[in-house]
Formats: structure tokens, sequence, C-alpha cells
């Protein structure tokens, strides 16, 4: 039977529960164990297919086409392993699920109630999860903290875990702040205190409490955390600050956390071997200089909105050993006649965005990038609107209908988008073929349209070229332009696949160019 973590947080959100998950998440896949993770959200959408980006962040989207949040990527990023559906359930996705159910008479015309129909199916997605990954340990996150009325449904289907699943199968850990009061020079822990007896209210006790702290935990604070909050000593783990995010999992690894993990479990592997991941750190905290990034979009108030672009960018830089310096610049902001305000940038990216908005910056931007010989590379949006600069300024042709809506039969989600892996051919010969290594790859996608019209090969002059395709519509999925040091467009987003010690081969690239510059 597969085992389950779950992970809890409170006193205060952004407290980390998404890193300690992906390090527990990293320790345990390098002990030789199949890992799955997902997360468990209390908000009402659906998904977070609709919701603004300068609000809740990028949309990450998975092989099977989930639109998630973005800490699935993080996830991904940390244990190296595909994601699914079954890897993003919010309070609308499980309420919607139940009461379909009810209208078409699957509860037999009995009461519907939280309990036990929306707690059991809270739980049918835990075991989903593990069936269809196969995984011997399935993490999962639950969002918000303890307390929030949004997330009782969710916290109560943990705690039944434990009687369906068994003692042994299922393990709590919970997450909460320890402030440090430099005026008293002393650490508090009522706020855990308080925050371990709301769960314990709830009929959960915590296995393991991770402190989030600015300061080194001394024994005796963890000595009086363990009394008052039921646990045993040597499962009060420090979390403090780390200068690389990815130290974390170390300290948990030297603190013990995986092997008390699995003792709980009864589960006896080997240690984990964590010597590739140091050499990862060890790169990361001895960068020698930097490199200019522009990234020119409508979301630029957030960063967040292109997470999984600037991890991508970072993991590229890695490569070099240099630091990905990123620079977020509006759209708005750009005309023709100030584009020169981009002149001291090493590499340029135009992502996705939104449709009509703030076109005449971001062709600006592209005219200026082909024309003084910077590295430029457009993700979606960003590659329809290179093949719009190509017509108006380059091959002089009409652009009416060259932006188009997809065909019904790419259409997978919602009636007007398509998500998820698909298979993509590159021209033999192309640059974009060269880097790859290969004329057939698949990538993830996330976009409602398409480059269409008989005059599209009219746009191949001056070093342009259509150099990827769809294999099963047909769309167009990159273009390039030879005559330059970078200047490449996908109709794809190659960042979801970016990994920090696998960094993505055309972010590579573009940094590499980006590096080369004159």
């Amino acid at each position: 039977m597969a085992k389950y973590i779950f992970v809890t947080g409170g006193v205060v959100s952004s407290l980390g529960k998404g890193v300690t998950a992906s390090s527990l998440g990293r320790l345990l896949k390098n002990r030789g164990l199949k890992v799955f993770m997902q997360k468990f959200d209390p908000y009402i959408n659906v998904d977070p297919g609709l919701m603004d980006p300068c609000e809740h962040g990028e949309v990450f989207v998975t092989d099977d086409g989930a639109e998630t949040d973005l800490d699935l990527g993080h996830y991904e990023r940390f244990i190296d392993e595909p994601l699914s559906q079954n890897s993003s359930i919010t309070t609308g996705r499980v309420y919607s699920s139940v009461i379909k159910r009810e209208r078409e008479g699957g509860y037999g015309g009995a009461t519907v109630q939280v309990i036990p129909h929306i707690t059991d199916e809270i739980k049918s997605k835990l075991v989903a999860a593990a069936e269809d990954s196969g995984a011997d340990i399935v993490i999962t996150e639950i969002g918000g903290t303890i307390g929030d009325i949004e997330g009782l449904p969710f916290l109560e289907a943990i705690r039944q875990a434990r009687l369906d699943f068994g003692y042994k199968n299922t393990l709590y850990v919970h997450n909460t702040l320890v402030p440090y009061l430099k005026a008293a020079s002393e650490i508090k822990t009522k706020p855990t205190q308080h925050s371990v007896k709301e769960l314990l209210s709830l009929g959960i006790q915590p296995d393991v409490v991770v402190l989030r702290t600015e300061v080194e935990i001394e024994d005796s604070v963890k000595a009086k955390i363990s009394r008052f909050c039921n646990v045993q000593k040597e499962a009060v783990i420090e979390a403090r600050d780390a200068e690389v995010l990815y130290e974390v999992p170390i300290r948990l690894q030297e603190q013990g956390m995986d092997d008390l993990i699995l003792d709980h479990f009864r589960m006896d592997v080997p240690p984990a071997d964590m010597t590739t991941w140091n050499d990862l750190i060890n790169t990361v905290k001895n960068l020698d200089g930097e490199v200019k990034i522009g990234i020119i979009g409508d979301y630029t108030e957030l960063p967040d909105a292109y997470f999984s672009i600037n991890e991508a960018l970072r993991h590229a830089g890695y490569a070099f050993k240099k630091k990905a310096k990123i620079s977020f610049i509006s759209a708005e902001s750009l005309k023709e006649n100030t584009a020169n305000q981009l002149s001291h940038l090493d590499g340029i990216i135009l992502p996705y965005g939104e449709e009509n908005q703030a076109e005449e910056g971001k062709l600006a931007a592209i005219k200026y990038a082909r024309e003084n010989g910077i590295p430029f590379f457009g993700i979606d949006q960003g590659m329809q609107l290179m093949t719009v600069e190509q017509a108006n300024h380059v091959a002089k042709i009409s652009t009416d209908n060259m932006i188009t809506s997809l065909p019904e039969g790419a259409i997978n989600k919602d009636g007007e988008w398509r998500t998820g892996s698909f298979e993509t051919q590159l021209t033999a010969g192309s640059k974009i073929a060269e880097i790859y290594g290969a004329t057939e790859i698949a990538e993830r996608h996330r976009h409602r349209y398409a480059l269409a019209g008989s005059s599209l090969t009219q746009l191949e002059v001056d070093g342009f070229s259509i150099s990827g395709t769809s294999k099963k519509f047909g769309l167009i999925e990159a273009v390039e332009r030879k005559n330059h040091p970078f200047f490449i467009g996908v109709g794809f987003h190659p960042q979801f696949l970016s990994r920090p010690q696998k960094p993505h081969p055309l972010f590579k690239e573009f940094i590499k160019a980006a590096i080369d510059k004159p």
C-alpha cells in the first residue's frame, strides 16, 4: 500500500510548505522510492486557468493538460517527475464532481453533505494519485493555514485518512512560524503552540513539526516545543532561511527527517545519495558574472506570472556558471522610437500575454532585437508576434487573419484551449532541430490561437523560416531567423520542462547566445 505524507501550515501563509514538501520528495526519491506530489487548494475556482496572473501567478501545465497552481512547477523541478490532473485538487473541482454525481442520481436520492460525500471525494483523489502514479509515497500539501474556514473539509479528509489507511501508512507534517523578537532577543514558541493546538482541535496530531525561522533554534527551545506539542524532540525540525533554496533538502537530511519518516512507515531503504544535488548547490553559490535578460510582458508587476520562465533562465545560467539577472519590462512602456532602452540587455524574451494588449510595444521590441543582433526568444504569443513583425517590416505582406482561433479538432479544453503535451515535427537542418538534436519532440502547450493563412510561406525571406509544425494538425510551432545570433519563436511552453540540473536546451542555447553577445 502507498504511504501518505500530509503537509499543513499554521500561523501565517508563505511559510514554505511547498519547499518542505518538495525537499522531502527529493530526499525520498534519492533513497530509491517513487514519489508523487499533489496540492489541495481551498479556493473555489475549479482550476487556476481563468485566474488573473497578476493576482495568482502563472498557470502551470502538466503533460495531461491540467492547468494548475504554480506550486506544481516547483514540485516538478525539485523531484523531476511529471505530475498530472491528480496533482491539483481545488474546492471547486471537488464540489463540481459531487454536484455532477448528485444530478446524475449517483447518490441514490441520499442527502448530500460535506461529511461523508465531500470528504470521500477528497480521499478518492488521494487513492487515485497513488494508484495512477504507482508511487510508493504520495506527498500532499494542504493550501492555506490551519483555521481557515475554506480548508476544513480537506483537513477533515486527511484526518479520516489515518483511520482509512492506517497509522503506519500516514504521517502529518506541520509547518509553523517561530518568530525572533530582536528587541527582546528572544525566540517565541507561542505561535507554534497555538497552531498545533488548533490542529489538535481538528483531530490531527502532527508527527513532525517544522519550524520556520530566521535564526538557529536551540535544543532547549526544541525540547519545549516537543513537550507542549506532544511530538518527539527529534521530530522538531528547524527550517532556517537558506542562502540557496536547494540547500533545504540537505538541511532536512542533516536533521534526520527522512530517516524519521521512513522509520514511521517501517520502510528500510538505502540512504539518499545527494552528491549531484550538492554539486548544484556549489554551482549556485559560486556563479561568476551575470547575463542580463529582459522579459517584455503584460504582467510585469508580479514576477510570479512568469515563474517557470524565470526558473528556466536561472537553470540555463547555472550551466555556464552565470547568474541570470532578470528585468521585467512592461510592453506598454515601449514604442518603436523608445526601444533603444533595451540596448543594455544581453537577451530578450517575449512570453505569453493578453490578446491585443500593448502590441505596439511588443512589436517594437522584436524589431529592435532583430535589427541590433540581440538574442530574442518568443514563446506562445511571442512567436505569433515575431511572425507579424516579419510580415509588417520585412516581407511587406498583409497580416489579416494571420493569427486565428484554433481549428476545432485541436481544442481539448473549455471549447477554445489546447493544453498538455503534443508532438512537434521540426525541419531537418533548422537551428531549432540542431538545438534539440532531434526532428521530433514533445512539449507542453497552453494556447487558444494559432498562426494560419496561405500567405505564411511568403514570410520566408531574409533568413526567416517556419521550422516546426504540429504533427497532428499542421499548426505552426516554431519560427527562426538564420542570420541572427538567436532569433527563435515557439508556440509551446518549454519552460515547463526545465530542471535545475537539466536546463531546457532552448533556454540553454538562448543564454549561451546572450553570454556571447558582443
